[in-house]
């Protein structure tokens, strides 16, 4: 019984990475993250502070799903959004004042990220407390190493850096456009071409091998129902 629910949180905490990653594959909170993610820092940091208040937005709002009327169920989750992101902006703007001031408006801005809401509304008022925070730690992470990658590409291409260390001379200028709008598109979309590719040779993958030879087919949820590949 264990293994099973073991396999579960995994399941999740791999959906929001990689299967249902919300920035690549359902393409959403692409608005703040081409903003931001003009340095692996930005992206790194914008990242967190989503993750941060999507998770504490979905452990609160399972707990409350009893005693939340439907009728002003949206409105509640995005006060109680708004307040975790207020929470974490004055964090921020306390203790890491330079990444405050380069993230700026977009701090706040995460209590209307789509993400967040989006999670609140389909999965954290449905299910219990420890999924809902395996379920915002794999959304989180998934956003955040996204929102890391972007960055990273588009400081190391942009602006011969790394986490502001410079690696090159002044013979190698460095390509500024990828520090424009224009450039982030340009990653954006080769980030989401290659995960899409990624995915559909993880679907053929299972397809040609479905669950039998699987090790751990004794304790699949899918195996019993069904594997889902098939």
């Amino acid at each position: 019984m264990g293994e099973k629910k073991k396999l579960k949180k995994m399941d999740l905490l791999y959906n929001g990475i990689i299967r249902q990653n919300p920035f690549f594959v359902l393409l959403l909170g692409a608005c703040p993250a081409l903003a931001v993610s003009t340095s692996a820092i930005n992206g790194l940091g914008m990242g967190v502070a989503t993750m941060a208040v999507l998770l504490f937005s979905n452990v609160v709002i399972s707990l409350m799903k009893k005693i939340i009327p439907d009728q002003v169920r949206i409105p509640v989750y995005i006060v109680l959004i708004a307040g975790f992101a207020t929470v974490i902006q004055l964090i921020l703007q306390a203790y890491i004042p330079t990444l405050h001031a380069a993230l700026g408006i977009f701090i706040p801005l995460i209590a209307v990220n789509c993400i967040i809401l989006g999670r609140a509304e389909m999965f954290a008022s449905k299910h219990g407390v420890f999924d809902s925070i395996f379920d915002g730690l794999g959304m989180g992470l998934g956003f955040t190493l996204a929102l890391f990658l972007m960055g990273t590409i588009r400081e190391v291409l942009g602006s011969g850096s790394f986490m502001g260390l410079s690696f090159l001379n002044e013979s190698i200028p460095p390509m500024s456009i990828f520090m424009l709008a224009p450039g982030g598109f340009f990653v954006f979309a080769i980030l989401v071409v290659l995960m899409d590719k990624y995915s559909k040779r993880m679907k053929r993958t299972k397809q040609e091998f479905g669950c039998e030879g699987c090790p751990i087919i004794g304790s699949c949820e899918h195996a019993k129902e069904g594997c889902e590949a098939k």
